[in-house]
This record gives structure tokens, C-alpha cells and sequence, in this order.
């Protein structure tokens, strides 16, 4: 049988087959992906073939469909373990903050590198506009222009007032997206606005650490009742690069990729070069310093830049 994993608990997967019904499945001994190892080689947003064990009520998987993208990250402890977050996504959905707990410009823009990595289209999503006081909503109209200006799309939403989330419904109609932030950003309970009824266990953040409580512990999948799929995913307290060459990196900034033609070297990294194109435009204001700064954090695997 065929089916798509809408669930995920670490080691059981949820797989809804082709008949509607879903089946609780695990994985058929040492399930590996080629050329990518990880820590869950069967991911929510997978295409998979899948049996029943005999006279079980479970099922098992044997093999898991290619994929056409998927949004990966790499642990920054020594571990360094790398974990598919989502598999098979038409686009990417950041639900940040400037308000409690504060989401980093760092961690946004390893967030879209990655997302740029993969050829998936990111949005940022900025919650809890009814905690802005008119300096807030400077430094969030600056935010917003900064992505924008970038390419990025960018959507200013309040979960707890409902502000904007009609607008949210209209960007995830049709298509499979995923949810993704930090603990305590609001992603459960902006995902209560656009589904009704779905009551998904929203937290309070941490005084200690001004950081979300994980509330959702596993990611799974939601038909939308206006026609598509929304993937939440655990909060993610840090997001490490995972399978980017340094030289490649600029690549994945738009802002540079446009520009790196015009460097006197081919293979110039765009740190130190005499006639390096991107310096140039840093000089003169056209690329943002802090998405030059991401960069040079990037390329010297300093994963933690707040």
C-alpha cells in the first residue's frame, strides 16, 4: 500500500492511505535515505509504501518515495545530528517575533538559507501585533521592509486578536505548508484561528529564559477545511546549517546571488577579494550588514549569531 505521513512521534508514524484510513506504522529495520543521513529517515510530508503486519493493526514501512524538497536542520550541540523537519512542502512559513520571546535576525536568516537550499519558497509571518507599542511597530515596519526589499514576503498578524489571519488562510489555500518558529512565538495559536475546532495546547513562556514552553512535541499534518495542508513542527531553539559548502553559501543570500557575476574572481567568497562585487554593494548600502553579518556567521559555521 501507498500513503503520505501526516505524524510523527520519533518512532511511530501516522500514514494516511490511499483508502482515507490511517495507520500506525513504524519503520522496516535499517530504513536509510541515499546519500543523507539523519536522525528520522521518514519525515511528515513523505510519500511511502507501507504493509500490515500480519494480524496486526499496525503496518510497517518499506520505502520511502523521492522527495522533491525538504527543510532540514542540524543540531548545534557536539552532536551534530541532522533532523528533516518536513518533507515534500510547496512553501515555507516562519512564524517570528519581536515581541517575548524575541526571534533573532541570526536565526531568521538560517531559516531562509536553508529554505533558499532547497528551492522552497519561505514567508515570514510576524505575530502578536497586539503587543506593539508605536516603537514596535517602527522597528517592525524596518524588519518588514528589510525582507521585502529582499524578496521575502512578509505578513504582520495578531494569533490572539485574529488581525490579518484571513489574509494567512488565503496564502495557504491549495498548497502543502509548513509552520515553523520558536517556542512561544504563537504558531499553535495562530494555527487555532486558521483552523477552528482543531484546539491545539498553546504554552506560556518561560520567565527565566523569556523562551517558549514546547508545547507541540511532534510534527504533524492538518487538512485545511478551505482546501490544503498545514505542518506543524516542534519549536526549534536553534536551527544549524546542515549540507552547505561555504563557497556555495551566497547563493542562497538573493540579494548576493544577483550580484556575485559581477566579482572580479569566479571562485571569490566574498569576505576579503580585491574587486569583489558583494563588498561593494555592502559599502554602499544596496546589501543590508545585518544579512551580511548572517553570512559571515554562516560561512564560519557560527550557528548561535543572535
Amino acid at each position: 500500500m501507498q500513503g503520505l505521513v501526516i505524524k510523527s512521534t520519533g518512532s511511530w508514524y501516522t500514514v494516511l492511505g490511499e483508502n482515507q484510513h490511517k495507520y500506525e506504522c513504524r519503520i522496516k529495520g535499517k530504513l536509510r535515505m541515499k546519500g543523507l543521513v539523519s536522525t528520522n529517515p521518514v519525515a511528515v510530508g513523505d510519500f511511502v509504501d507501507f504493509e500490515l503486519e500480519p494480524e496486526q493493526e499496525t503496518a510497517v514501512i518499506s520505502k520511502v518515495h523521492d522527495r522533491k524538497n525538504y527543510i532540514i536542520r542540524k543540531s548545534i550541540n557536539l552532536s551534530k545530528q541532522v533532523q528533516i523537519i518536513a518533507a515534500n512542502l510547496d512553501q515555507a512559513c516562519l512564524v517570528v517575533t519581536l515581541a517575548s520571546p524575541r526571534t533573532s535576525l541570526g536565526f531568521i536568516d538560517r531559516f531562509l538559507v536553508t529554505a533558499e537550499a532547497y528551492g522552497i519558497p519561505a514567508i515570514l509571518i510576524f505575530n502578536k501585533l497586539d503587543l506593539f507599542s508605536d516603537e514596535g511597530l517602527e522597528i517592525l515596519a524596518n524588519y518588514m521592509d528589510l525582507y521585502e526589499g529582499i524578496g521575502y514576503k512578509c505578513y504582520a498578524v495578531s494569533a490572539i486578536e485574529g488581525t490579518h489571519v484571513n489574509t494567512i488562510k488565503e496564502l495557504l489555500k491549495d498548497k502543502t505548508s509548513l509552520f515553523s518558529g520558536h517556542s512561544g512565538v504563537g504558531k499553535s495559536s495562530l494555527i487555532n484561528q486558521i483552523i477552528p475546532g482543531i484546539a491545539l495546547r498553546t504554552g506560556e513562556i518561560s520567565d527565566w529564559s523569556d523562551m517558549g514552553k514546547h508545547t507541540t512535541t511532534f510534527a504533524e499534518m492538518f487538512e485545511l477545511p478551505f482546501g490544503g495542508k498545514l505542518i506543524d513542527t516542534p519549536g526549534i531553539r536553534e536551527l544549524g546549517i546542515a549540507d552547505i559548502e561555504p563557497e556555495e553559501l551566497a547563493h542562497f543570500f538573493p540579494e548576493m546571488r544577483s550580484r556575485m557575476h559581477g566579482c572580479k574572481f569566479h571562485n571569490c567568497v566574498h569576505i576579503n577579494e580585491p574587486g569583489c562585487a558583494i563588498l561593494k554593494a555592502l559599502d554602499e548600502g544596496d546589501i543590508e550588514p545585518t544579512r551580511y553579518d548572517s553570512y559571515l556567521s554562516i560561512y564560519h559555521k557560527n550557528d548561535t549569531r543572535a
